[in-house]
């Protein structure tokens, strides 16, 4: 079997990783337009440098869920039949035993050099222009996918998504382009495909099937129908 998992904010958020879009999420006091887009990094890099190296310092207060450990555990019974494609950016999955991960909006724990494109495992600040490991420049940033710029990998994703047996989206809000079309482009090559969300997402009626609470719930509750 050939299962293709996407997760978004929602994994992540119930183990306290804040998310963008709720109420007192990392949107709060900043606009999206300057953190999160190549212009507002030109505008005022030393902002967004802040922004980022104060959520890559809060990685190390959070632990992955069970529904990380869950992934992790598929991963053992399932072995290249499982990929794990995610919009977060943090390193739960990895911390929680899954090697099989696909970051298509970047890593915080690396720096991209705008310089040589290079990207380096990075796990301090990169406010005051730290050089970059490959060429020495100090032209470091985050290795995050902005508004505006081209998720990473897409080319593996959509070539794991058309030989699928089974698509599950797991924490994601429907909403955000490219990731919001996979479970058409999934069910468009014969995969079943299945939600598993806090609540309905903008996409719920595109799914076959749909499991709806928190992901530390019924994600493991799931993982033991599957692998039995």
């Amino acid at each position: 079997m050939k299962v293709v998992v996407l997760t978004g904010a929602g994994i992540s958020a119930e183990s306290g990783v804040s998310t963008f879009r709720d109420n007192g999420g990392l949107w709060e006091d900043h606009r999206i337009e300057d953190v999160a887009t190549p212009e507002g990094f030109e505008r005022d890099p030393e902002t967004v440098q802040r922004f980022y190296d104060a959520r890559r310092a809060a990685l190390a207060d959070v632990v992955p869920n069970p529904a990380h450990h869950a992934l992790a555990e598929l991963e053992l019974a399932l072995g290249d039949g499982l990929l794990v494609v995610t919009q977060n950016v943090d390193d739960l999955h990895e911390r929680a035993g899954s090697k099989r991960v696909i970051h298509m909006h970047g890593e915080l724990l690396q720096a991209l050099c705008a310089a040589c494109e290079t990207r380096s495992p990075w796990a301090g600040d990169l406010l005051g222009g730290p050089a970059c490991p490959a060429c020495d420049a100090a032209a470091l940033r985050p290795d995050v996918v902005w508004f505006g710029e081209i998720p990473y990998e897409m080319d593996r994703i959509q070539s794991a998504l058309a030989g699928a047996d089974l698509f599950v989206s797991i924490g994601t809000s429907g909403a955000v382009y490219p990731a919001a079309g996979f479970v058409q482009l999934a069910r468009a090559f014969g995969a079943r495909t299945l939600e598993l969300n806090l609540e309905p997402s903008d996409g719920s009626h595109f799914f076959h099937e749909a499991r709806h609470g928190r992901a530390g719930e019924i994600v493991p509750g799931w993982v033991a129908d599957l692998v039995g």
